[in-house]
């Protein structure tokens, strides 16, 4: 049994190493010529956006069968997300991409209820939030998968006492997740490619799992919370400048931060835009700000023409 794992991670390191740099070949040559014009942003010259769709297709397959169409359901709607951009539907203040994100969520939900996952079918799913802000910044999201996913493959094996047939799934996942983001990590440190919404939530989902086979709800609740504190953490510094010259929000503290990556993003600004039209709520209250209140409530939709100064 454990030799047949031993080789599925082979298997999937190799496939990811190779088929990953295979891909950022490819997609280069396409890109220059002009033929994939999302899928190659011009971002420190041009690099390939959707390099993950290897992680797609090698942790939709080797995860544990039971979870795969998870991560089948949200690649899909990812990719198209990739494709489709920024492009946005006429007379709707939404993007196509955020769209097909959104139903991707969604679907994610009711198939973790269908399999009896429970209401922790819907925070792995809120899970790829904080990892698709993290893929705005070379190597943030493998370094936190990598860390995240140790911590939970230390605890299986110092805490899980399910006997050895219902231990392996828990104990596969994690370490799969390190093989795979290992074989694909370093042409993503060097900031050569993206993981493209297509792999940061395929990530999101099978860190989700693992999260899930450790200790349930409780376990996805507290890692998920682990997880984007440990983004915040390793994106603050670009945060920082970001507040600053972008938004106005002048010393941010570590709150804000955080509540960027739990509530930043093009997803976000639409629910912003939604409840506080082209209002921007101030807070005064330094309890408030303390708890990130100023990036929770900054509305992008009321600053077309400058931003508040805090």
């Amino acid at each position: 049994m454990y030799s047949g794992v031993i080789n599925a991670l082979i298997q999937v390191f190799f496939i990811t190493f190779f088929a990953t740099m295979a891909l950022d070949i490819i997609m280069r040559k396409l890109g220059k010529r002009g033929f994939i014009h999302n899928l190659y942003p011009n971002v420190r010259g041009g690099t390939p956006r959707g390099v993950g769709l290897v992680l797609f297709f090698v942790l939709s397959f080797y995860v544990p069968d039971k979870y795969s169409d998870l991560i089948l359901i949200i690649g899909l709607f990812a990719f198209m997300d990739d494709i489709l951009g920024r492009s946005r539907i006429s007379h709707y203040n939404m993007q196509w991409g955020q769209l097909f994100r959104g139903i991707g969520m969604i679907l994610v939900m009711v198939a973790g209820f269908c399999l009896g996952l429970g209401l922790s079918s819907i925070f792995i799913a809120l899970l790829i939030q904080p990892l698709n802000i993290s893929d705005m910044q070379p190597g943030s999201t493998c370094i936190v998968t990598l860390i995240i996913s140790s911590m939970v493959l230390v605890l299986t094996l110092l805490f899980n006492v399910n006997p050895a047939d219902e231990l392996l799934p828990s104990f596969y996942t994690p370490l799969l997740i390190i093989v795979a983001i290992l074989a694909y990590c370093p042409l993503d440190f060097a900031g050569k490619i993206m993981l493209g919404e297509v792999g940061n939530h395929s990530i999101a989902i099978a860190l989700g799992i693992s999260f899930y086979l450790l200790g349930g709800l409780p376990a996805v609740l507290i890692f998920g919370l682990i997880t984007s504190i440990l983004i915040a953490f390793v994106r603050r510094n670009t945060l920082n400048v970001f507040f600053t010259h972008r938004m106005g929000l002048f010393n941010p503290v570590f709150c804000d931060y955080l509540m960027d990556v739990l509530t930043g993003g093009g997803l976000g600004d639409f629910i912003r835009k939604l409840i506080w039209k082209n209002k921007q709520p101030i807070v005064n209250n330094n309890l408030l700000i303390l708890l990130g209140a100023r990036r929770l409530v900054y509305n992008p939709a009321a600053h077309r023409s400058g931003f508040i100064n805090y």
